[in-house]
Order: C-alpha cells, then sequence, then structure tokens
C-alpha cells in the first residue's frame, strides 16, 4: 500500500493539523479501518488522528458521454465547471463556489440553497458497486453514503450559463477570505447559524488565534497559527450558548478527525 505524507497545517483550509502518512486509495483498492479525506476544506484534524486516506490522482477525471457527464470523485469543482463552460453544459455554475472534490460534494450533498449536487445525479460507483440516485437516501447537506465513491455519472444538458456562475459569486461575497472550514454549523430549521452565533455573543470573538469570523459569524476563522484545542473550545462555546439561549442544538458541518481511542 503507497502513502502520501499531508501536512494539514498547510493541506487543510482552516490550516490546522499534523503531518500524517496518509494510505492512497489506487484501483479501486480501499484500505480498511481507515477514513477518508478529500481536499480537507470541511475538515478539522486534530493532533492525534484516526488513520486516514486520500484518492489517488487516477480519479481526477471528467468526461463527456452523449448526454451524460463521467465525473472521478477527486476532479475539483472548479474544474467541472470550466469543463462545463468549455463544453456548453448547464447546471453545475455553482461549484466554482463550492471549495472541494466531487466525492466529498456527493457525501454531504453539497450546493448552494435550492442548488444541490444530487439534483442532476444518475448514479455513483463505491467499492460495493453502482448505486442509483433512488437507492441513496439524501437531503440537506447529508446523504447516505457510508462508503467511499470512486465516481459518479450526472445528466447533461446544454445551457452554460454566466449569468448563473455570478450568481452564485455574489451569494458568496459575504464569506471571510480567512483561513476556515468553510460553514461550521449547519443552519437549524427555519433560522440560521450565524444569526444565533451573532445573537450570543460570539460574532468576532476570538480565543487564541481563531475566532468566529466578524464577517460571517458562521464561519470559524484562523487568523494565523491557530489551533486545534482555540477550535474546539469556541465550537463546544457555541454550542453551549446557543443551546441555553434558544434551547437549539447546533449541529457541526466542520468534520472533526480524532482517534478516540487516544486519552487527552
Amino acid at each position: 500500500m503507497n502513502t502520501k505524507a499531508i501536512d494539514f497545517s498547510k493541506f487543510s483550509s482552516i490550516r490546522i493539523g499534523p503531518i500524517v502518512e496518509v494510505a492512497l486509495i489506487e484501483n479501486d483498492n480501499v484500505p480498511s479501518r481507515c477514513i477518508i479525506v478529500g481536499s480537507a476544506n470541511n475538515l478539522l484534524v486534530s493532533p492525534t488522528p484516526p488513520p486516514l486516506m486520500i484518492l489517488s490522482k487516477e480519479y481526477d477525471f471528467i468526461r463527456l458521454d452523449e448526454n451524460r457527464l463521467h465525473i472521478g470523485a477527486a476532479t475539483p469543482g472548479g474544474k467541472v465547471v470550466s469543463f462545463c463552460k468549455k463544453n456548453n453544459i448547464a447546471h453545475f455554475e455553482y461549484l466554482s463556489k463550492l471549495p472541494g472534490t466531487v466525492g466529498g460534494m456527493l457525501k454531504m450533498n453539497a450546493g448552494l440553497k435550492e442548488y444541490e449536487i444530487f439534483n442532476y445525479l444518475i448514479a455513483l460507483r463505491t467499492p460495493s458497486g453502482w448505486k442509483q440516485k433512488s437507492d441513496i437516501l439524501h437531503g440537506y447537506r447529508t446523504t447516505s453514503i457510508d462508503e467511499v465513491v470512486f465516481e459518479a455519472v450526472f445528466e447533461a444538458h446544454k445551457g452554460y450559463s454566466v449569468a448563473r456562475y455570478e450568481m452564485f459569486g455574489a451569494m458568496r461575497s459575504n464569506q471571510p477570505s480567512t483561513p476556515s472550514a468553510g460553514s461550521c454549523f449547519k443552519n437549524p430549521a427555519g433560522d440560521y447559524a450565524g444569526r444565533l452565533i451573532e445573537a450570543v455573543g460570539l460574532k468576532g470573538l476570538m480565543h487564541g488565534s481563531m475566532m468566529f469570523s466578524d464577517v460571517h459569524a458562521n464561519f470559524l476563522v484562523n487568523t494565523g497559527g491557530g489551533t486545534y484545542e482555540d477550535a474546539i473550545w469556541l465550537i463546544k462555546e457555541a454550542q453551549k450558548r446557543v443551546l441555553e439561549q434558544f434551547n437549539i442544538s447546533l449541529q457541526c458541518e466542520v468534520v472533526i478527525l480524532r482517534d478516540e481511542t487516544v486519552t487527552k
């Protein structure tokens, strides 16, 4: 089994984590008892992570076959948008504003408002074979996918839209540019996590070098040299205050990777 050394303090979007030897998934061989990381855009890696794995470059591909779009799970969203623009394919413009690779986007049904990656999904391939969209439970930022995704097939419709591309850019214009793992919490039904975090006085609050952004309160940002411990403190503090004041349990959208067998 081949491995790759990844420095998560540089590789992850939140710029936190140790250097880890990560197993490579090659030729559809998936190492056992490992957790997959994509491009680490919604990950918070602890100093003692569990065994990790990552897709090799063989899963970074995109091709058009008649009215079907075949995309490897390691393909970055920006690459998909560029391909769709070149080939006049509609409904993928929003991926330009979603960090990460297709596999991770499928796992969490990533999207912007009603535009979600499952909207035009036909099927995806995992170690247990091809699964049709109808076989996979999915909803707002969640799916029943519990395996590694190798590739997916989508409907391909003509009509790439520059207007839609620009609309999605405007929708994300209020997001901070400081390193973060994206939205920290899922929006509760009928409310917004950012509003709740601001209401309990955490917007702009710094703990160590981590803080809930003063640009958008639901972004936990690293102002430089932030640590895993500082990030966890802020996450728990937000959950505690929002539960006490609003009786709402904030659910993390950031995936926290820690070895539960390690005593801290």
